[in-house]
């Protein structure tokens, strides 16, 4: 897993997932059978996270798109490559 996100962002992030945290743990406190800001201290807490490992797998996502051809091409030759040399094994 290689960092895909800068020290700026990774800060800016984990500043965003602290406050996140706390202001769901603070609502959850005053009202705990609401759904809502247990999904908000999760996400709070995701945020966290991906600060401090330096790596957004939505960024990650967002730069693979652009290779998804040619991850299916070389899928598709490795395939190809793999039953040509079955066949030729199979027919000595």
């Amino acid at each position: 897993m290689q960092p895909n996100i800068g020290s700026t962002n990774s800060f800016i992030r984990t500043v965003i997932g602290f406050s996140l945290l706390s202001i769901a743990i603070d609502r959850m406190i005053r009202k705990p059978w609401r759904q809502p800001y247990a999904l908000l201290a999760f996400l709070g807490a995701m945020k966290i996270a991906e600060g401090f490992l330096h790596f957004c797998p939505i960024v990650a996502l967002w730069d693979r798109k652009d290779r998804w051809m040619d991850d299916a091409l070389r899928w598709e030759n490795e395939t190809c490559n793999s039953l040509y040399n079955e066949t030729t094994e199979v027919g000595e």
